[in-house]
């Protein structure tokens, strides 16, 4: 069992920047790949980063490619999504979570636990 706590969203002007945090407890953190994904209303669940557990590794979502970094603190036990230039397109819900499952990095279903969710709204 692992428990996902996100963190730093808000309001944010367009071309403004926030940093997303995740603290995970429980199950050994150090040991799993994690991923960001967003959602926003209406709209089915979108991936946005991953990064590998040793933080070698990591894949964005095109949308996002060049204007977020995902990194880790292995000793913190906490994921970042530093997100910069942002759009009003990426005003939605965004969730951490942990994958578990074998399977592609973008996929949803390959992830077991899930954060609760903080909320980011890019205003124009």
């Amino acid at each position: 069992q692992v428990h996902l706590v996100e963190s730093g969203g808000g309001l944010v002007q367009a071309g403004g920047s926030l940093r997303l945090s995740c603290a995970a407890s429980g199950r050994t953190f150090s040991t799993n790949d994690m991923g960001w994904f967003r959602q926003a209303p209406g709209k089915e669940r979108e991936f946005v980063a991953f990064i590998l557990w040793s933080g070698t590794g990591t894949y964005y979502g095109d949308s996002v490619k060049g204007r977020f970094t995902i990194s880790r603190d292995n000793v913190k036990n906490t994921v970042y999504l530093q997100m910069n230039s942002l759009k009003p397109e990426d005003t939605a819900a965004y969730y951490c979570a942990v994958r578990t499952y074998l399977g592609s990095y973008y996929d949803p279903s390959r992830y077991e636990y899930w954060g609760q969710g903080t909320q980011v709204t890019v205003s124009s």
